[in-house]
């Protein structure tokens, strides 16, 4: 069986804590219910508590979570929260002992990795750190593999996160060993002292004449931008084979596998060798790594490269300490920045305004602030005119007028039959 879940909690022995997708509206009506039934401090008076006892907790949001007293001792109680798997010490005074839900089973499920043994037979506190920092609060695919000899046992799964198996990672960075390991052979790669050779691929376009929404992401020239073909998708999904990285996993999202690629970035090599067009990740202002490519050397002392993010197109200049391998299976993903040339208009053939684009001089700057307020931000669409020997659409506004015309209309373009 394979299902979607959210990793509610790693326990301190690696045990990995699930909660299935499918449950996600039940468990919030039964807090919802906790909560009005509660809303009383914890129990004040003294109590004597027994190992097991069912109860409710007051967590550190002063949300009522049912628990579970798992060790007693002193003035604080080990206690399991049992719809999220998670231990904490807890004061008796925010707890609560009820037998009002315990009928109802917990809706996290615990899991092992499957044929999966810790290096040491038992997971270090670095692996376990790490399995909490990749996984905690994270959705992830669940693949079953063996059900537990008792209720209350652990569910023997497969778990993949962005197309890639916890198994196979785990075992790449020598925390276990891993009987199933297809992805480590990919992630191998990496470490080879060789350029990437491999390349990214472009997207199918639209039929020419067909209208489709699209979001402009970047602006070279008034005429010359690049559009992103499905904005209601803010990444296009992978289509995967037999035998990807994606192991027959369902369709990841793009924006998806680079959030846990930017969760496991330092274990990605540096860039040694530059090469014109060589995929890699690069690290944005915002401190988050994009899919990108090496166009040139801009400067050597020191070393600074001038790269395009393929997914919006924009350019950037960059130290190659923000510049790292890309992990094979995010090649499998179309570029999602489409390079297009505007139909309809051209330079305005008497603009006065002195300051000019300094790449493209045939146009003034004025010309393309005018035609970023345009199209920042907004829903647009296009028709594709002709795609040899370069993309040529027509761009439209949402009442289907081009927006090319404003630049008319201000004197920055004309007309161009």
């Amino acid at each position: 069986r394979i299902f979607q879940a959210v990793v509610s909690c790693v326990g301190c022995d690696g045990t990995i804590y699930i909660i299935p997708k499918s449950l996600e509206v039940e468990l919030s009506k039964l807090m919802t219910e906790i909560q009005s039934n509660f809303k009383c401090f914890g129990l004040l008076e003294p109590y004597c508590w027994k190992k097991g006892e069912a109860c409710v907790v007051r967590g550190s949001d002063m949300m009522w979570y049912r628990g579970k007293v798992v060790e007693l001792g002193g003035s604080t109680l080990q206690v399991q929260y049992i719809d999220r798997g998670c231990i904490e010490r807890i004061p008796q005074c925010h707890l609560y002992p009820t037998t009002l839900y315990t009928g109802i089973p917990p809706f996290c499920i615990p899991c092992q990795l499957y044929k999966t043994v810790p290096i040491g037979n038992f997971w270090q506190q670095d692996a376990v750190d790490c399995l909490q920092e990749l996984l905690t609060n994270e959705e992830v695919e669940i693949h079953v593999q063996e059900l537990p000899d008792n209720p209350w046992g652990k569910l023997s799964i497969n778990l993949y996160f962005g197309g890639m198996s916890l198994s196979s990672f785990m075992a790449y960075k020598k925390y276990c060993v891993a009987e199933d390991c297809q992805d480590i052979l990919k992630l191998e790669l990496l470490e080879r002292d060789i350029p990437v050779l491999t390349s990214y691929t472009l997207p199918p376009l639209p039929i020419p004449g067909d209208i489709f929404p699209v979001r402009v992401t970047h602006l070279v020239s008034p005429r010359e931008v690049y559009i992103c073909l499905d904005p209601s998708e803010n990444l296009m999904k992978q289509s995967t084979t037999e035998g990807d990285a994606a192991c027959d996993s369902e369709l990841v999202s793009l924006d998806e596998a680079l959030k846990w690629c930017n969760k496991s970035v330092e274990s990605l090599p540096l860039l040694t060798h530059f090469q014109t067009e060589m995929p890699c990740l690069v690290e944005y202002q915002d401190g988050i790594w994009y899919r990108a490519k090496l166009l040139s050397v801009e400067e050597f002392d020191p070393v600074k490269i001038l790269v395009q993010f393929v997914d919006y197109g924009s350019f950037s200049v960059v130290p190659t300490d923000r510049l790292r391998r890309i992990p094979y299976h995010l090649l499998k993903y179309p570029v999602q920045a489409v390079r297009a040339l505007l139909a309809g208009f051209k330079p305005a053939l008497y603009d006065k305004n002195v300051e000019r684009i300094p790449y493209s001089p045939e146009w003034s700057v004025e010309a393309l602030w005018a035609m970023m307020e345009c199209v920042e931000g907004k829903q647009l669409s296009a028709s594709i005119l002709a795609l040899s020997p370069e993309v040529t659409i027509s761009l439209y506004e949402d009442d289907e007028n081009l927006v090319h015309m404003k630049l008319i209309e201000m004197g920055l373009a004309d007309l161009d039959e």
